[in-house]
Formats: C-alpha cells, structure tokens, sequence
C-alpha cells in the first residue's frame, strides 16, 4: 500500500471526493496582534511596523488573518486606544482579524475552563470591531498550537468552539520565524544594524526550506500538494521582509487564498489527535496518525539563535 493510501483511513466519510486544488497555494496568518518582538513598544514604532506590515500585504495582494491577544491592548491596567487602533488598521485594510485567546495560556497547560474564560475575554475588543466592520468573529488559534492532552478535552473545547461561532485555524507550515523574529528585535534594539541585516537576510532561505519540508509531507501523506496554512507573527521582521517572503513563495508556485478556502481541501477533514508532542503543525500530527515519523524542521542558523538568547528555547 502506498504510503498517501494510509491517510484516507484519516478521512471522514465522503471526504475523499473532493477534488485536489491546482498548483501549489497558501493562507497567511498571522499570531499575537497587535504586536510581537519589536525593537521598542512606543506608540509611534507600533504604528510605523503595522504600517509597512499592512502595505506588504496589500501590495502582495496577500490575504491574511490576523489572531488578537487582547492582553496586549491593555497598558497599567487600562485599555490603550492606540493599540485598539492597531487593530482598526488591519480591518481598515481589509484584513480579517481571529481570536487568539487573552493571554495566549496552553490548554494543555490549564484546565479547560479557565481556557475557554481566557478565549471569551480574548473576545471583548475583537468582536465589537469586527460587527463595527461589517463581519463576523469566526477564526481561533490555539496558542502554542496546543491543543489539548486528552480526548475529552479536545472534545469539549471542539463543542464549546462551535457554540461560540468559531472554527479553529490549523496549520500546516509551522516554524521557528519568531526566532529569527527575536533575534532581529534584539539587534535593532542594541542598534547593531549589520547583524538585523544578516538575520533578515538568512530568513528567507530558511522558510524555503520550510516549505520544502511542508511540500513532501503532503505528498508523502496525500500523493499531491494541499493548500497551506502557514502562521507568522506581527513583528517588525515580517514588516520589513515580508515582501521577500512573498517573492520566494511565488518563486515556488504559490498563489495567496484565504483561510476559508483553504480548509475546504479534504486534508483539512483528517481527523487530528494528541501525539505527545507539543507545537506541531497538522502535517506533523497527520502524519503520526497514519503510522510515519515527521521530519525534522531546518534548523535555524546558530548566529540568529545566539542573537534570539534564552528566549529561543520558550516558543510562542
């Protein structure tokens, strides 16, 4: 039996027929809105990263999710309108934003009610925003992508996300980019521009591999490409490098869809379950599932690693 044969045992009745998409694609999403890892937290820095981070993704054409940790938006206690109208931005641009819970816990960390109080209070900005715009809340991101240690957790939360209007957004294209993210936050802000130089320039080969990996694991689990969902971070990385980013994917066949299209491939119906380990990508959990050992990620250049320090090892 080949091995793409193992993966329609995954597959929920009747999924199977649905037909595979044409040429390689990808959505793009983004974690941690209004802001992660920038060089300086001020009102007018925020501003200007979120500017050319938006800027990027129209001039790319780019559809994109943005998932909001309304902790963020808070300052002393208190609410910040100018992180508030981070969020504005994104929608005034024509982005959609998602739910990624409050104060970004791990529901394998935390009991699950006091997950799903963290994901209703991850709401309370975001919501009103999205009605003032016309649309509707409809995307959560687990944090950490963890998704639960049990079955009657993950379960639970399923049902408590489908009576909450949500739907959770997967991913296939996991990576260490807020590691390079760190590091390139720590050399603007020790003004050391020679090193975000060669810590921007070292980014994009290394998604390049990324995707490499995320392309056979698809054959290796499907027999053809999928439609990727790839998560990245709002940091001044991305705001400046993005564009780069964008050029490399369509160098690799990629067209730019949205998340809701996306996850109307079959794959998106192969059952995802608890592998014991922590953080990975759909691909990866398939893969456990149907019997097979994923690869391992590129590894990230060890000079960005030592710019990125102890925070290399935390993980988002």
């Amino acid at each position: 039996m080949k091995i793409w044969l193992l993966a329609l045992v995954l597959l929920l009745p009747g999924a199977a027929a649905a037909q595979p998409p044409a040429g390689r694609a990808v959505a793009i999403t983004f974690d941690d809105l209004p802001f992660a890892a920038v060089p300086s937290e001020d009102d007018a820095s925020l501003t200007r990263l979120t500017a050319r981070l938006l800027q990027h993704l129209q001039a790319e054409q780019v559809p994109a999710v943005g998932f909001v940790n309304e902790a963020k938006l808070y300052r002393e206690g208190s609410l910040d309108p100018a992180r508030v109208g981070l969020l504005r931005s994104w929608l005034q641009a024509g982005f959609e934003l998602g739910n990624h819970t409050a104060s970004h816990p791990s529901l394998n960390r935390v009991p699950l009610d006091a997950f799903e109080a963290d994901l209703l209070q991850g709401e309370t900005v975001t919501r009103p925003l999205m009605q003032s715009a016309g649309r509707t809340l409809r995307w959560f991101r687990h944090p950490f992508l963890h998704l639960g240690t049990t079955p009657e957790v993950r379960v639970a939360f399923q049902d408590f996300l489908a009576a909450h209007g949500y739907t959770a957004a997967p991913v296939t294209v996991n990576n260490s980019e807020w590691v390079f993210a760190v590091a390139y936050a720590r050399a603007q802000a020790e003004g050391d521009s020679e090193a975000a130089q060669r810590i921007g320039a070292a980014y994009v080969p290394y998604m390049d591999a990324v995707f490499a990996r995320a392309e056979q694991q698809a054959l290796d689990l499907f027999g053809r490409p999928i439609p990727h969902v790839l998560v990245l971070h709002a940091n001044a990385l991305n705001a400046d490098h993005f564009d780069a980013l964008a050029a490399m994917l369509r160098q690799r066949g990629y067209r730019f869809i949205e998340l809701a299209d996306a996850l109307q491939d079959s794959a998106y119906a192969s059952t995802v379950g608890y592998s014991g380990f922590n953080g990975e990508s759909w691909l990866e959990l398939w893969s456990r599932q149907a019997g097979l050992r994923p690869s391992q990620q590129p590894p990230v250049p060890g000079f960005v690693t030592q710019w990125a320090g102890p925070a290399a090892s935390r993980g988002y």
